[in-house]
């Protein structure tokens, strides 16, 4: 089976001596949604991170897309193909309004402004908040900084989405709007969230990520 992406016997251990992961194999196809769970501090975001190749001082095999990823160099190539919304939207945007912050992916791959700028308006359209778009990204409610910065990866038009805790904050009717949009979406993910009903709702797949080991919950 080609996997997407690729953990073998990956170690890490926080500085503070906490293990996040401990010869942990783990995998993710096309076909899957995983939903990662576990008590807060046991290093579910840092398990994201890790594959993304974020952290010094992980050890093991990370593949992304079949390819081998040690140096940043290598992790780097494949970054644009995976969606990472972060848990706290201030950490995702950070231009001065909406448009540029969607902007500012494609602008980095190489689109012309004008380029970015179709594909952002477009995103946006497709998320239903194209209203939005000259708005300051720090004046908007929690759950509009939360569509928009989906939209920043989505504007990218990735292969898989890492999504950590994304309905945190959000209220019932962008509660539900979020998960219109993912279930619409017809990709890979893995999901780390405490939400029972998300996770039932998102994904096919779960997984407990306890001392460092990851369980697979039936």
């Amino acid at each position: 089976m080609n996997y997407l992406i690729e953990l073998n016997g990956v170690s890490f251990h926080r500085p503070n001596g906490l293990i996040c992961a401990q010869q942990l194999n783990f995998s993710l196809s096309d076909q899957q949604r995983i939903a990662i769970t576990g008590s807060n501090g046991s290093g579910k975001s840092t398990l994201l991170q890790m594959i993304l190749g974020l952290l010094e001082g992980v050890t093991g095999e990370i593949k992304l897309f079949g390819n081998s990823c040690m140096s940043e160099k290598e992790f780097s190539e494949f970054r644009p193909r995976i969606g990472y919304l972060f848990q706290d939207s201030d950490d995702q945007l950070f231009c001065p309004t909406v448009i540029e912050d969607i902007c500012f992916g494609p602008i980095n791959q190489g689109y012309s402004q004008t380029e970015a700028e179709n594909l952002a308006l477009d995103t946006l359209q497709q998320l239903g908040i194209k209203h939005l778009a000259n708005q300051t990204s720090y004046r908007l409610s929690g759950g509009e900084k939360k569509l928009v910065s989906l939209a920043t990866i989505l504007v990218m038009k990735p292969d898989v989405l890492l999504l950590d805790e994304p309905t945190n904050g959000l209220d019932n009717k962008n509660y539900q709007r979020f998960i219109d949009i993912i279930s619409a979406l017809n990709l890979p993910l893995i999901l780390v969230s405490h939400d029972v009903h998300l996770r039932k709702t998102l994904t096919n797949t779960e997984y407990q990520l306890l001392d460092g080991r990851l369980t697979l919950q039936l």
